[in-house]
């Protein structure tokens, strides 16, 4: 497995629990999305912080996926925010279905990683053919 396919492959992962914590379910006729972060942030306190715990684990695998330290920073905040707004009785309810931090989170990793990729210097990967009868060969 290349180094490619094995972060296509994370952040295959990332999107999806991403998704699944922000915008599983799309109420009819509206715009707004819900998912597990908004079940669970029902149970006051507790349930805000139980759905910060998949944030840090996207924060952790950031890291390792060689976010820059902006964009995990950003992360941080943000998933913070959102558990701190979140522990707020029915205000934070609302907030969390339009904030989505989950999936700003991966957006703003997707971001970072793109531009890493853009100005990483091509790798040389075929060698030179020699040409063995060649006079030069030695000089």
């Amino acid at each position: 497995m290349n180094i490619e396919t094995n972060i296509d492959y994370e952040l295959d992962r990332l999107r999806k629990l991403a998704w699944r914590m922000d915008a599983i379910i799309r109420i009819p006729r509206t715009r707004i999305m819900l998912g597990l972060d908004n079940f669970v942030g029902l149970i006051p306190v507790v349930g805000d912080l139980l759905t910060a715990l998949p944030g840090l684990w996207m924060i952790n695998q950031a890291r390792k996926l060689g976010a820059s330290p902006g964009t995990l920073a950003y992360m941080v905040l943000n998933t913070a925010f959102d558990t701190a707004i979140g522990m707020i009785p029915f205000v934070g309810d609302i907030f969390d279905m339009f904030y989505c931090a989950n999936i700003r989170n991966y957006k703003a990793l997707e971001r970072d990683l793109n531009k890493k990729a853009a100005r990483a210097k091509p790798v040389r990967t075929t060698l030179k053919t020699i040409d063995w009868d060649s006079p030069n060969l030695l000089a």
